[in-house]
Order: C-alpha cells, then sequence, then structure tokens
C-alpha cells in the first residue's frame, strides 16, 4: 500500500447544536473523523479545503441552503456521497434532493442504526467504484516502459531513467485508471496521503516531468492530460 489505511473522514452540515453534536459523538463512537460546520458557506468552504468520505447535509441551514450547497459541490466534480437529512418529507423534497446530486435522503426525525448503516454502506460504495484496475509490474506503452518495482524505466527515446517513489505511485494511480479522470483530490490523498490539501502545484510539476519523460511533444500530450478544474488522465 502506498499509504496506512485511516479512518473515514465525514461532514456533519447541521445548524441544531442539540442534533450536530449528537451525530458527531455516535459517528465518532464508530470510528470515523467527523468534522462539523452550522452554514452553507461554511460547507463550501471545507469541502475546497478537506477531503472528506461522505458529508450528511441538511437543507434548511444559514447563508446557503443545502440544496444549493450540493449543486456547487457537484459543479466542481467533486463526487464526494452527500446524506440528505432533512425535516422536509414529502416525495417532491426527495426528488428535488436527489436531482440536486444528493445520494441518499432522510428525513427528521430518523432512527440512528438506519442512519449509520446508510452511511456504511455509501461509503462503501463509493470506495467500489474508485477501485483501480490491475496493472503489472511492468508496464509498456509505446516505446516507452515503466517497472514498478524496480523504479525505472524507458522513455520516449528508448534511455533508460530512475524514478522516485512519488512519481512511480502516481503513475500507477493513473495508469490503473487509464482513459479516466482522476481527481485532484483523489491523487493527493491517494499519492500523498493530505487530507488537507495544499496550495502547490505539486501534481502539476510531476505532470510536467512525466511529458518530458514521455511525450514526443510536451506542449500537445498523447499520454499525460491535465483536465481544467477537475484532474489529471493518462490515455495510451
Amino acid at each position: 500500500m502506498i499509504r496506512a489505511e485511516k479512518k473515514a473522514s465525514l461532514l456533519i452540515v447541521e445548524d441544531e447544536e442539540s442534533l450536530r453534536e449528537a451525530l458527531k459523538l455516535n459517528l465518532e463512537l464508530e470510528d470515523y473523523e467527523v468534522t462539523t460546520v452550522i452554514s452553507g458557506t461554511s460547507a463550501i468552504k471545507a469541502v475546497k479545503q478537506e477531503y472528506f468520505d461522505l458529508i450528511i447535509l441538511d437543507i434548511m441551514i444559514p447563508e446557503m441552503d443545502g440544496l444549493t450547497v450540493c449543486e456547487n459541490i457537484r459543479i466542481q466534480n467533486n463526487d464526494v456521497p452527500i446524506l440528505f437529512l432533512s425535516a422536509r418529507n414529502t416525495s417532491n423534497d426527495r426528488i428535488e434532493g436527489l436531482k440536486k446530486g444528493g445520494d441518499d435522503y432522510m428525513t427528521k426525525p430518523f432512527d440512528l442504526e438506519e442512519l449509520l448503516i446508510r452511511v456504511d454502506k455509501l461509503i462503501t460504495k463509493n470506495k467500489k467504484l474508485k477501485e483501480r484496475s490491475y496493472v503489472p509490474d511492468t508496464y509498456t506503452f509505446g516505446k516507452c516502459k515503466i517497472d514498478f518495482s524496480a523504479q525505472v524505466g524507458k522513455d520516449k527515446d528508448g534511455k533508460n531513467i530512475e524514478l522516485s517513489k512519488k512519481e512511480i505511485a502516481l503513475l500507477k494511480l493513473l495508469i490503473e485508471h487509464k482513459n479516466e479522470v482522476v481527481s485532484r483530490e483523489h491523487i493527493l490523498q491517494a499519492v500523498w496521503g493530505y487530507n488537507v490539501y495544499p496550495t502547490t502545484r505539486t501534481i502539476d510539476n510531476f505532470i510536467l516531468n512525466f511529458r518530458k519523460y514521455f511525450e514526443k511533444d510536451s506542449r500537445s500530450p498523447k499520454h499525460f492530460h491535465s483536465v481544467r478544474g477537475v484532474g489529471y488522465k493518462f490515455t495510451e
């Protein structure tokens, strides 16, 4: 493994103090890392700064309602699971929540055990969606070659190159998700183990290096692509 397995990280967006604290306590007892905020704008700020495995989101919250928060998160191409928790209990309310990008919807009052089960299922499902395809120890594309275990490779001209541990880890992650856009958040968490995101151009610099190694024309890459505002992609 690139990094040790860590607890799932949850964000609770709830302005009712007693419910917020009760949820935090019970989820921490289930071994989750829990962050709480009380307003929509605070939720947006938290999501931009930190990785979460799931968000529990009330709809009637100050400054920006939960539906708008959910829309904003999805516009940023962030696919974090969102569980709406709301006093609104009509079928139209549920449908609206799911249309805005929510993954599940529970009404207040709710059964705590049911909520814990739904939280676990959403996190597990999201992890399965991010499972990687198998990549052999030695991978070849075009005239290029990467030996993951030896941390060496051959560049576009067939010359031997040495690769750092981080370069190998990032190359493997991108190749495991070949032809898929891998988000910046996913990369930072999987390769660097960051939970709170740095404001550096860390990944961009690595991608520039890969283009120097493996692209015939680094200004018109065929293999290592930056997708503006979303993430990075490897194609053969």
